[in-house]
C-alpha cells in the first residue's frame, strides 16, 4: 500500500455548502488519505451557516473553510489535483478551466440545501439530509483501492459513485 495523498476538488457554483461539506467529509473521513478542497465558478463569499454547523460537527475546522473561485485551483503553483468532482447539476454544465495534469472528473449531483426557504429547522434538515447524502457516496470513495486501480478503472468507479442512489 502507498503513503499517496490523493487530491480532489468539489466544485458547485457558489461554494458556500455541498462543496464545502464534500471537502470537510472527504479529509476527515478518508483519515489522511484524501485531502479535500472546493471552490465555485461564482462563488458566494461566504461559507452558509448550517454547513458550517455540519462542518464543526465531524470535526473539521472552520478556518479551512471560505468561499472561493476555482480560478484558485488552475493558476501555476496551486495544489494538483488528483480528482474533480461537481456538486451541482450547475456547475457541472459549465465550461471549467484547465485543470493541470488532466485529472479524473465525475458529477455527484445533490440538491441545494441552501435554497430551502423556511424555519432555521427546516433548512437544518435540509442540510442534514444532503449531508447524509454527501457522506453516504464520501464513504465509496474513500475506500475504493486506488492504489491497485489502473487509471482508467479509477476514473471510472468515481464516476459510478456519482450514479450511485443515496
Amino acid at each position: 500500500m502507498t503513503d499517496k495523498t490523493y487530491n480532489v476538488l468539489f466544485l458547485c457554483t457558489g461554494n458556500s455548502a455541498r462543496s464545502v461539506m464534500a471537502e470537510a467529509l472527504a479529509t476527515t473521513l478518508s483519515h489522511g488519505r484524501f485531502r479535500g478542497f472546493s471552490a465555485g465558478s461564482k462563488p458566494a463569499g461566504k461559507v452558509n451557516p448550517f454547513a458550517i454547523e455540519k462542518t464543526d460537527a465531524i470535526g473539521y475546522p472552520s478556518a479551512n473553510l471560505r468561499s472561493k473561485s476555482w480560478d484558485e485551483f488552475a493558476l501555476p503553483g496551486a495544489s494538483r489535483m488528483d480528482f474533480i468532482i461537481t456538486v451541482c447539476d450547475n456547475a457541472a454544465g459549465e465550461a471549467c478551466p484547465v485543470w493541470p495534469g488532466h485529472p479524473a472528473t465525475a458529477h455527484w449531483g445533490f440538491e441545494d440545501p441552501a435554497a430551502v426557504a423556511g424555519s432555521d429547522a427546516q433548512k437544518r434538515a435540509a442540510f442534514e439530509q444532503v449531508f447524509q447524502q454527501i457522506q453516504a457516496r464520501m464513504r465509496m470513495f474513500v475506500d475504493l483501492p486506488l492504489e491497485s486501480m489502473d487509471d482508467a478503472a479509477a476514473r471510472a468507479a468515481v464516476r459510478r459513485i456519482g450514479e450511485t442512489a443515496v
